[in-house]
């Protein structure tokens, strides 16, 4: 019998319509807790002198590396915006509106911490003391001078709220955050431009991943249709499918943080992936919640699997930044998956794992659809490199990186160091050529969703 393209659209359609509106009435996700109400995270003050994560300000896990002092005569001046946001009172001593500037993501960042101020204490609003610096107040190499950093306070001034406000700017999404003094809190942000910014949540391609049969299988070789060990809406170990790869660059070296555990695991993943973790492992009821790697911090809790088919929580004793070969997000039915033993959400850049599998259940039920009423796999049409024997040690997959800020030692490191004799303007374009490749490496839906949530949500959603 001839199909004809209508009728291959009726079903999927009809059925989208059905999900969609049973999600209005129902509104439930997968994970830890799958049919409760997301229960409201309780704030913990940060202590003086603390800062998260906990790296230094110009580490890759952090804000990163300063890329030069913006004046007002420069032609970087333009990238920054200004803030006229009337629900945060900026101090503004010069008589300048310096303070005001800042990089697109320094707003979007300061404008969600404003709307936290005012729910955790009414009638208080966001104070900014410090923003861009264009009078050399800071010392050198200050986020200030490019409009990357702000110090701020409550408007009333009450210094007992410094330390809450600081978790308040960690949970607004700024890269660092610092209670540097008992009058101000300081945070920054990563660059605008910062691949870390424009990328999303992935793990390298000697990640490993375990399938049906035990067997494990490096992400690099891994391939839409296979099952790998996740956990089910319901808490239960399962096999669920991978459907597509959200994110993959099979040749690209990049930057990752690195969580080892006390049962020898190690995960190394991106800093805007969601992990499922418990802060200072405490077990009071609430249990795994979904929270940004870059918050993971030695002393938190992870999930990993054990071999009777459970999960166990197992203690991180150290955080550290790692590089290595390839990035790779696959998607699974469940939207969780084990990655290295340890229990990761699918998802990256927002920190809310039950909107973000509400928000790619269409792309999982048109693939689940496809493979009902066809019978076939829907793939991304893109060889994948295996790098198993490249990756027979750990050792040969990663290398950590020192404090220090290596950046510079990666960025575009694998095609210019080939062609160093290259005119400069053949060099441009082999990195626009390259830069436009890892965008198309990137999930068609992921972009979309991206767009739609910059759009209308005015929410910058930032990378690991």
């Amino acid at each position: 019998m001839k199909r004809f393209w209508w009728a291959r659209l009726v079903a999927p359609l009809g059925l989208l319509v059905v999900w969609t509106c049973a999600w209005l009435v129902q509104g439930c996700g997968p994970g830890p807790g799958y049919g409760m109400r997301s229960r409201t995270r309780k704030l913990t003050a940060m202590h003086y002198k603390q800062f998260s994560p906990n790296f230094s300000e110009n580490n890759i896990g952090a804000s990163g590396r300063a890329e030069g002092k913006i004046t007002r005569n420069s032609e970087r001046f333009n990238q920054l915006v200004c803030n006229y946001n009337p629900d945060i009172v900026f101090k503004d001593e010069e008589n300048t509106s310096a303070d005001r500037f800042m990089t697109k993501r320094c707003k979007d960042c300061l404008n969600r911490l404003a709307i936290a101020v005012m729910n955790q204490w009414p009638g208080v609003h966001l104070r900014v003391t410090e923003a861009w610096d264009e009078d050399g107040h800071h010392p050198q190499g200050s986020l200030h001078y490019e409009g990357r950093a702000v110090d701020i306070t409550t408007d009333d001034r009450e210094t007992e709220k410094y330390g809450l406000l600081a978790q308040l700017a960690v949970e607004a999404g700024f890269d660092w955050v610092y209670y540097e003094s008992k009058h101000h809190v300081h945070c920054s942000v990563k660059s605008d431009k910062s691949e870390a910014v424009e990328r999303g949540g992935c793990f390298p391609g000697c990640a490993r991943v375990t399938l049906a049969g035990g067997m494990q299988k490096t992400l690099s070789s891994l391939a839409p249709g296979d099952r790998v060990l996740a956990l089910s809406e319901t808490g239960q170990i399962v096999y669920s499918q991978v459907l597509v790869f959200l994110h993959q660059v099979k040749e690209s070296r990049s930057t990752f943080l690195s969580l080892d555990t006390e049962d020898g695991q190690r995960l190394v993943v991106t800093p805007h992936h969601l992990v499922f973790l418990v802060p200072d492992c405490r077990h009071d009821g609430r249990g795994y919640q979904a929270w940004f790697a870059s918050r993971a911090k030695t002393g938190d809790c992870v999930l990993i699997s054990t071999e009777s088919g459970q999960t166990r929580p197992s203690q991180i004793v150290s955080v550290s930044v790692t590089d290595s070969v390839g990035v790779y997000a696959p998607l699974t039915e469940a939207g969780t998956l084990f990655v290295d033993g340890v229990l990761v959400s699918s998802y990256a850049l927002l920190e809310d794992h039950r909107l973000a599998h509400w928000a790619f259940g269409p792309l999982r039920l048109l693939y689940s659809l496809n493979r009902l009423l066809w019978g076939e796999t829907m793939t991304t049409g893109v060889k994948t490199i295996d790098y198993k024997k490249a990756c027979t040690e750990t050792a040969t997959c990663y290398s950590t990186l020192t404090t220090k800020d290596n950046a510079d030692i990666y960025e575009n490191n694998y095609i210019l160091n080939k062609q160093d004799n290259l005119s400069k303007p053949l060099v441009m374009k082999i990195q626009k050529k390259h830069a436009l490749q890892r965008q198309t490496d990137v999930h068609w839906y992921a972009r979309l969703l991206y767009r739609v949530a910059c759009i209308f949500l005015d929410f910058n959603l930032s990378n690991s």
